[in-house]
């Protein structure tokens, strides 16, 4: 290589590479001090680079800065080429497998993404996409020992074994940060294959790297290379002068049983290489977090984390935080990107869940709900089986074993039922994806259900609870033909308060005769509320000449406030 080049046409280059740059950060909404941090260079280097008159930067900064803001790094790297007046083959430099830890994002290592995208893809850089804080729990420290031992200089291997998405891969990358700070570098096979990739490289790591196995099983599972990946790594981890290196692997917990499980006396034992290499060697990451991780949660909340605060709010019950987390941006692109049915049933089942059905959404309701939220040409487009095809989308589940819509039981009450107990719903019943309830909440909010909603669910919705808080909304939302419909059939159940919400109606109607009928019914039926209302509508009738009047506001038995 020599220089050489035109100095206008060098200058030009160099002019152009800035522009792009900057352009490039304005886009993305950082500051050069956060992009020092996401690329993990010095921020004098980020300051000279963007500097007008400073020197030519060099081609790791400049492939650094590429990667980071979403340019061309060939274009890029030819650019800076030009301005620095490089002439014929640029001689390479091997420094071993992958780059430096920190011009990873962790997303291209396959950790899941908790939010949306917080830069449009349109927008001509890469989306910027959101991670929550991390909460340290008991696999976290045995992480960062095994990290202290390899930079101390003594070559480890940990196998995090887990079910999907409860954290091993980000506990991984939160793992490594402290190498990142040391220069050492990661290596993620992947290209042609993962099995492939590792297979032909595995013998030319370098000291100092961090060997990136995530979803081991395409890697130690493959039929024709598993055995001779697990022997290539054994023997990595193993040699003093190819050290110190760390080896992360993640697994789910079928496919380590698989692996380690000993064959019976005369079968096959396809994995014995890959039993030997997990030894002692896998640590295991809980479904649920705990009392004191859940309380380390709250902590970041307070300090201003949103992701963990909608995620807490939906799955503290339980304290599978990092399954929500996961499943949430993709459970919204299912829903987003859905055929015309499965939208209809998703927007069904939310609308049910926001004016206060339960839970457990009864199939035929949402079938017959979902009629009316189809455009007519989408109607008329519906199969036979169109239902059955949707519901079978709908269950097929996202990361964190969570489906946007997924069929379930009811459990039987375990205490004598009352003489007023609903009749049980006949047939499946489906419950909403947590996270979708909630989206269906915000972005919902404003809107009133079409006729099939509330024709589907005076049909087939038999609750009290359901009944009565439907009623409620149709009433607020000036539905007042479905409201009446629906206080009857409760009425009819023998629900005495629905003849309390129906003589009101009847009353702001200024039908007085039909709502002291009902006043009356209600009363002759024992309830004490009845024969007041229907005193103080009398008196009030009489000092008034007989003229209607209505309840007021704080007699009401319905919310006026939309759910």
């Amino acid at each position: 290589m020599h220089v050489g080049g035109v100095p206008d046409e060098r200058e030009a280059a160099l002019t152009e590479l800035r522009k792009r740059l900057e352009d490039a950060l304005a886009r993305a909404g950082l500051t050069k001090v956060q992009l020092a941090a996401r690329t993990g260079l010095a921020r004098t280097t980020i300051q000279t680079a963007f500097q007008p008159g400073g020197p030519v930067p060099s081609a790791a900064t400049v492939a650094a800065l590429a990667g980071k803001l979403g340019l061309p790094e060939e274009q890029m790297l030819e650019l800076r080429r030009t301005a620095a007046g490089e002439v014929g083959p640029v001689p390479v430099r091997d420094e071993g497998l992958g780059k430096p830890i920190g011009q990873w994002d962790p997303h291209d290592l396959e950790v899941h993404p908790a939010g949306t995208a917080t830069v449009a893809v349109h927008s001509g850089t890469r989306a910027q996409l959101a991670l929550p804080g991390y909460v340290r729990r008991a696999h976290d420290q045995v992480l960062a020992e095994g990290v202290g031992e390899v930079a101390r200089g003594r070559s480890r291997m940990l196998v995090l074994v887990g079910s999907s998405s409860t954290g091993k891969t980000r506990a991984c990358w939160e793992a490594v940060q402290p190498l990142a700070a040391e220069g050492w570098r990661l290596w993620h096979p992947y290209d042609p294959t993962r099995a492939e990739a590792a297979l032909a490289d595995l013998d030319r790591v370098a000291p100092r790297t961090v060997v990136w196995l995530n979803e081991a099983q395409h890697y130690l599972g493959h039929p024709q290379a598993g055995e001779r990946i697990a022997a290539a790594l054994h023997t990595l981890l193993t040699s003093a002068e190819r050290g110190p290196v760390l080896v992360l692997a993640t697994l789910w917990p079928e496919y380590s049983d698989s692996y380690t499980v000993l064959p019976s006396p005369g079968e096959p034992d396809p994995h014995s290489r890959v039993r030997e290499l997990l030894t002692g060697r896998t640590l295991t990451v809980p479904e649920a977090f705990d009392e004191e991780a859940l309380h380390a949660a709250s902590v970041l909340v307070q300090s201003g984390d949103r992701l963990m605060e909608d995620a807490l709010t939906r799955a503290r019950t339980h304290g599978r935080i990092t399954q929500d987390l996961a499943g949430a941006p993709e459970l919204v692109r299912r829903y987003e990107h859905g055929t015309p049915p499965v939208k209809a049933l998703l927007e069904a089942a939310m609308d049910a869940r926001r004016l206060g059905v339960g839970l457990h959404l009864p199939q035929a309701f949402l079938i017959d709900a979902a009629t009316d939220y189809l455009t007519d040409d989408d109607y008329d487009q519906l199969t036979e089986d169109w239902a059955e095809a949707a519901f079978a989308a709908l269950a097929r589940p996202v990361h964190g074993k969570q489906a946007p819509l997924r069929r379930t039981a009811t459990r039987h009450p375990r205490f004598p039922a009352p003489a007023s107990a609903p009749v049980p719903v006949s047939g499946p019943v489906f419950r909403l994806a947590d996270y979708l309830e909630q989206h269906g909440r915000t972005t919902r909010r404003r809107l009133c259900p079409p006729a099939s909603f509330w024709h589907a669910a005076h049909t087939h919705l038999t609750d009290p609870d359901d009944l009565h808080n439907l009623a409620s909304a149709a009433d607020v939302r000036q539905r007042l033909q479905w409201a009446h419909h629906l206080w009857r059939k409760l009425a009819d159940a023998g629900h005495l308060d629905a003849l309390l919400s129906l003589a009101q109606m009847r009353n702001l109607a200024g039908d007085l005769e039909g709502a002291e009928t009902l006043y009356r019914q209600a009363a002759d039926a024992g309830h004490l509320d009845a024969l007041a209302s229907l005193a103080w509508m009398r008196e009030r009738a009489g000092g008034l000449g007989g003229r209607p009047n209505c309840l007021p506001a704080s007699r009401r038995r319905w919310p006026r406030g939309c759910p």
